[in-house]
C-alpha cells in the first residue's frame, strides 16, 4: 500500500478467529469529537504512527458495521473487514480536520469504497462493471428487489424493470443483464454439497487433479536417473571431438552452427554433420545394449 501509515500491533486479518477479533476491537475506546480533532491535527503535523493507531483502533467497529450491510453477496466477512480496514488507513492519511467534518463521516466513504471494490473484484469471475452507474446498479438492485418482495427467480415485469432503470439512471437492458448476473452468481468450489451430511464433501473434492501423484513423480525421477546413467555410460564410447560436436549441436540451449564447427575443426560442414549423426547412432546402440 502506498501513502498509508505503517501500524504495528494491530491484526487487520480477523480470518483466524472472528469472535475473538470482535471482542478485541470492543476494548478500544471511542473518541470524543474534541479528542478526534486534536489527534487528527497532531497526526497531520507529525505523521506519528502511534497517533494514527489510536485513530484507527477507535474506528474498527465502524468497519464491521459497514461490512454487515454487505453480507448478502456470499463473500467472507473477514476478508471484507480486512479490505475495509485498508480503506480506514487511507482515510487517516487523507483526512483534513480543519474542514470541520467528523473523521467517522470522512472514513465511511473510504471504507465503503474499499469493501465495494473487493466485492466487485471477487463476486464473479466475469467483470461486473466499471462505470459509476453500473456499480450503483450492482449494489442497489438487490436492495430494491427486497423492498418490492422480488426475492425469487421470476422475471420482472416490463413496468418494474422500467421503474428500476429510471430510479438508478440506467437502461432497462442494463437492469435485465445485471439481474441475470445476480441470479447466476459463480458458485464456490468450497460449497458443501449436502449440508445435512457430516462428511463435509465439497465440490472441490470431485475435481480431478491432472498433476502426477507422488508415486508417479518418484517413478519418473527414477526413470530419468536411469536414463541419465545409461547416457553417461554410452558417452565413454565417443572421442573428444565427437562429444564436443554432439553437445554443441544437440545439447546446448542454442545450437552451434555447422559452419562455426567446420571452422573450429578445419573440416567441411558435411563432415561435421556426419560426425554428429554417427555419434547419435553410437549412443543409441550402446544404450540399447545396456538396457
Amino acid at each position: 500500500m502506498e501513502n498509508v501509515p505503517a501500524l504495528n500491533g494491530i491484526d487487520f486479518s480477523p480470518e483466524i478467529n472472528m469472535v475473538r477479533y470482535l471482542q478485541k476491537i470492543r476494548q478500544y475506546p471511542i473518541l470524543s469529537q474534541e479528542e478526534e480533532y486534536a489527534l487528527a491535527v497532531k497526526y497531520q503535523q507529525t505523521k506519528d504512527p502511534e497517533i494514527a493507531k489510536v485513530l484507527v483502533t477507535s474506528h474498527l467497529r465502524l468497519v464491521v458495521k459497514v461490512v454487515s450491510k454487505y453480507k448478502g453477496y456470499g463473500l467472507s466477512s473477514a476478508e471484507m473487514i480486512s479490505e475495509g480496514n485498508i480503506g480506514l488507513l487511507y482515510a487517516i492519511e487523507k483526512f483534513e480536520p480543519e474542514k470541520g467534518f467528523r473523521f467517522s463521516t470522512y472514513a465511511l466513504w473510504w471504507i465503503k469504497a474499499s469493501v465495494q471494490k473487493y466485492i466487485l473484484n471477487s463476486w464473479s469471475l466475469v467483470k461486473i462493471g466499471t462505470t459509476a452507474a453500473q456499480k450503483k446498479l450492482f449494489f442497489n438492485l438487490r436492495k430494491i428487489k427486497n423492498k418490492l418482495n422480488l426475492n425469487d427467480d421470476r422475471e420482472m415485469s416490463p413496468s418494474v424493470l422500467g421503474n428500476i432503470a429510471k430510479s438508478l439512471d440506467v437502461s432497462v437492458q442494463e437492469v435485465t443483464d445485471m439481474n441475470m448476473r445476480l441470479k447466476s452468481h459463480d458458485g464456490s468450489l468450497n460449497t458443501v454439497i449436502d449440508s445435512s451430511s457430516e462428511s463435509g464433501t465439497e465440490w472441490m473434492d470431485f475435481i480431478a487433479d491432472s498433476k502426477p501423484n507422488q508415486e508417479e513423480l518418484l517413478s519418473y525421477s527414477e526413470t530419468m536417473k536411469y536414463r541419465r546413467n545409461l547416457f553417461n555410460k554410452a558417452l565413454v564410447l565417443l572421442n573428444k571431438r565427437e562429444k564436443d560436436i554432439l553437445f554443441k549441436r544437440r545439447l546446448y540451449e542454442k545450437a552451434v552452427t555447422l559452419d562455426d564447427l567446420s571452422k573450429t575443426y578445419g573440416i567441411s560442414k558435411e563432415r561435421v554433420r556426419q560426425i554428429e549423426l554417427n555419434s547419435i547412432k553410437k549412443i543409441k546402440k550402446a544404450v540399447e545394449s545396456y538396457s
